[in-house]
């Protein structure tokens, strides 16, 4: 039997749901079930089976995925440690995302001798009330910051992720001074995408595609002093407001760093990475192009996560840019940007349409 190639794509970061469970009640999350569906998530034997795949993955290309423990939140999560330091000895770069508010000394340290490279701190306001306000929860500003106080303490390097939405695009400069005071290593903005929870918020509560223009804007205004790392999720097309506004950008050569962007002449970043080079794992085992973007193209308890990586036609056909349709499929950027596949199909149902938060003309379509 002739043996079919393999992509170019490398995967670069694995996001793993590591439980549904979560302390807190954020409006925007991504996730549909309630605490009560954590039976589902993967056992501990079955959650070593997933940790093996990513590696053997990373043996087919040059460099091993950043695997990186979502949720949910994932210290919630009792086994937590114990899955961590798998990863860590089967080669695989770990990262931890949480809200912070359950991270005490002891857990400080645990994460330390864990292998875990780096924490990311959900932090969505500048101050207790209007961080509280989106998370829902009355002090849950204080415990996230007391817990990043803890994480410094250990020696535990850290960021801020920050989802942007109507109600904190204003804060945007707070939060960056915020993380710099607080001694973060980067600040990375995640643009809202209305999947999960979100599909239920009123259409007032999201950006107009002009303030979404105008917020990536502002976050390239902060990149530009060069104090912070700064990355932008879910917007791929802040590359072309980069370049309009005088720098280029590139990937870290680092494969291992390779989400960390730096100023070059080098040319594009590679834009929505869904499938490209990211891969999301939830809860039961699903896999998805990534964590906003509803689509299945297996399960990793059925097919080894190499098979799906490799063979998956949603992977193929998100890789092809050629495939875009709309406005996106005719644009002069579709090859460093190719517009948020996530929001497209939250706004469509196809999950190849043009990106709906767009508001740029292509030439073509000038001509």
């Amino acid at each position: 039997m002739k043996e079919i190639p393999k992509p170019h794509r490398k995967l670069r970061l694995l996001f793993w749901e590591s439980t549904v469970r979560c302390n807190l009640a954020c409006g925007y999350c991504r996730r549909v079930e309630t605490n009560k569906a954590a039976g589902s998530d993967l056992c501990t034997s079955d959650a070593k089976r997933l940790i093996e795949q990513v590696s053997r993955l990373g043996e087919e290309q040059s460099f091993m995925p950043i695997m990186v423990f979502s949720g949910g939140e994932p210290l919630c999560r009792p086994d937590l440690f114990e899955l961590a330091e798998n990863a860590h000895a089967a080669g695989l770069h770990c990262a931890l995302a949480t809200n912070g508010t359950l991270i005490d000394s002891r857990t400080a340290g645990r994460i330390n001798r864990s292998g875990i490279a780096r924490v990311a701190v959900s932090i969505d306001g500048p101050d207790a009330p209007s961080h509280d306000a989106s998370r829902q929860v009355q002090g849950a500003f204080e415990k996230a910051v007391g817990g990043i106080t803890r994480l410094r303490a250990a020696g535990v390097p850290f960021q801020i992720n920050v989802t942007v939405t109507k109600g904190n695009y204003r804060y945007l400069p707070r939060l960056y001074d915020l993380g710099g005071s607080l001694g973060a290593a980067a600040v990375h903005f995640f643009m809202l995408v209305p999947v999960g929870c979100g599909r239920l918020l009123p259409e007032s509560e999201l950006l107009t595609p002009r303030q979404y223009e105008q917020t990536l804007l502002e976050i390239f205004r902060l990149e530009s002093r060069r104090e912070l790392e700064i990355k932008v999720t879910c917007a791929p097309h802040y590359e072309r407001i980069a370049c309009q506004h005088g720098r280029s950008y590139m990937r870290s050569s680092n494969p291992a760093g390779a989400d960390i962007m730096k100023p070059s002449g080098h040319g594009a970043a590679g834009g929505c990475l869904a499938g490209r080079g990211v891969l999301f794992v939830g809860h039961g085992g699903e896999v998805f192009p990534c964590g906003y973007l509803p689509v299945s193209c297996g399960n990793c308890l059925k097919k080894p996560l190499a098979s799906i990586w490799f063979e998956s036609e949603i992977l193929a056909g998100l890789a092809d840019r050629r495939r875009l349709g709309g406005k996106c499929g005719i644009c002069d950027w579709r090859w460093s940007c190719g517009g948020c596949r996530a929001r497209a199909y939250a706004a469509t149902g196809d999950y190849m349409a043009e990106e709906p938060f767009c508001i740029y003309a292509p030439a073509a379509s000038r001509a």
